[in-house]
């Protein structure tokens, strides 16, 4: 399949100045001596998007993300390296990108027309689309600098959307509308996706990255880590989130050996499910040190272990303890909770009923949750212990707060923390009867 998009080879650099007079004694420097530092911004990056493809591009802040969409796009040139895009394309970048703030919308939009080469004729036949869809009132007759940020999002995206684009870029500017308008805009792009549209996008919603990417290319620090499956690329990003080096340089080298046979390298913990996971490396844990909650995971419905799981799916939260003292009755928990620190979910052995017998030092158990995923789409973290009573009092051996994040990746989500999975039925009552 032919290319839309090709990257090769590109590198954008910034020139970094301490101080401003810098800049000037670096021009008048008899010896051309440097006062600058070099600031990679993308360093040899390649990459290609064929036709009719989705692919979203993501990484921390600072990665480049936005940078090699306007080398794209055409807003930036790039140091070294070339790209070749055949297509129409239209863009949205950052909020206003293109807009002029004192004509009004209506200006706008055939101006940014013009520029992308229709004719007013064939702005005129798209016009009303375009306000329709925008839904901005009399505003569309006022001077842009006047608009509400959502205002804004909703004209540029409007346009952007209604001009038959061969290649449609959207940057970060959707995450400004509000969730209606979001969700309409989405639509728009899986209607026109299935057209055959070729669309690139960076977001940070994981959710729609898994949703409507067909490959995703990760970033980090503007270099090229890796590409493929958008559910493979958000774990790897996700252990970069988590400072989790090392485990990834050990992924990637996995991914990159194309010898068919295994590294002889040893890994550092073989066989455990945690490995597999994106772990909170600033985790708080303590106990008694009588038990060890040595390997935990967390499984979708296919058995995988991995941070992202889908509502309404069933999946299982497993631990395994190693004891080191007798313990008469061990109690296992496990927490979800929010960003903020609310608890959502949990439950533990002792409330399902399923009572431990007493363990003994030297003792291992591995104990799973399963349990239907009915939290709406979103970002949560895990928490999960080894308790008991001894006397009367309440006694921690080993507890882990907020030791893993769990992604959740929905198509639907309802008003609230969690979907109540309604049944809906519509019929239409007839007069009279």
């Amino acid at each position: 399949m032919e290319n839309a998009i090709t990257v090769t080879d590109v590198t954008k650099i910034y020139k970094m100045y301490d101080k401003p007079i810098d800049r000037l004694k670096e021009s008048l420097h008899p010896g051309h001596k440097e006062y600058h530092k070099k600031f990679y911004a993308l360093n040899h990056l390649s990459f290609q998007v064929k036709k009719g493809e989705t692919v979203g591009i993501i990484g921390t802040n600072g990665s480049g993300k936005s940078t090699i969409l306007k080398i794209i796009t055409g807003v930036l040139s790039p140091t070294t390296g070339e790209v070749k895009v055949k297509g129409n394309i239209s863009a949205l970048l950052e909020l206003g990108a293109g807009f002029n703030s004192d004509y009004t919308g209506i200006e706008n939009i055939y101006m940014n027309g013009t520029m992308m080469g229709f004719s007013k004729k064939e702005m005129d036949r798209k016009l009303q689309d375009i306000l329709d869809f925008a839904d901005i009132g009399d505003f569309v007759y006022q001077p842009v600098k006047t608009y509400s940020s959502g205002m804004f999002v909703r004209l540029a995206f409007a346009l952007a959307i209604n001009v038959e684009p061969e290649i449609l870029i959207v940057d970060e500017a959707l995450s400004v509308g509000d969730v209606f308008f979001q969700s309409k805009c989405y639509r728009r792009m899986e209607e026109i996706r299935q057209r055959g549209t070729t669309i690139l996008m960076v977001t940070h919603d994981m959710g729609s990255i898994i949703k409507y990417c067909d490959r995703v290319v990760l970033l980090n620090k503007g270099n090229f880590v890796a590409e493929g499956a958008p559910g493979h690329m958000v774990d790897l990003y996700k252990k970069i989130l988590a400072n989790q080096m090392d485990a990834l340089k050990d992924e990637l080298e996995e991914m990159n050996d194309f010898s068919g046979e295994k590294s002889g390298k040893p890994k550092k913990a073989e066989g455990l499910m945690k490995e597999k996971l994106t772990i909170n490396g600033n985790r708080t844990e303590y106990g008694d040190g009588r038990a060890e909650i040595y390997d935990l995971g967390l499984l979708d419905a296919r058995g995988n272990v991995t941070n992202l799981l889908l509502k309404g799916e069933n999946f299982t939260i497993r631990e395994r303890i190693r004891f080191y003292a007798s313990i008469q009755a061990p109690i296992f928990t496990y927490t979800i909770k929010d960003k903020k620190g609310t608890e959502l979910s949990g439950t533990n052995t002792m409330f399902e009923g399923t009572d431990i017998r007493p363990v003994k030092d030297g003792d291992e158990y591995e104990v799973s949750f399963t349990q239907k995923m009915t939290l709406q789409g979103g970002e949560y973290l895990l928490s999960m212990s080894c308790t008991g009573f001894e006397m009367g009092e309440h006694v921690v051996y080993h507890r882990l707060y907020d030791v893993a994040n769990i992604t959740v990746i929905s198509n639907k989500n309802t008003v609230g923390v969690y979907d109540m999975e309604s049944v809906v039925e519509a019929k239409r009552i007839e007069c009279g009867s």
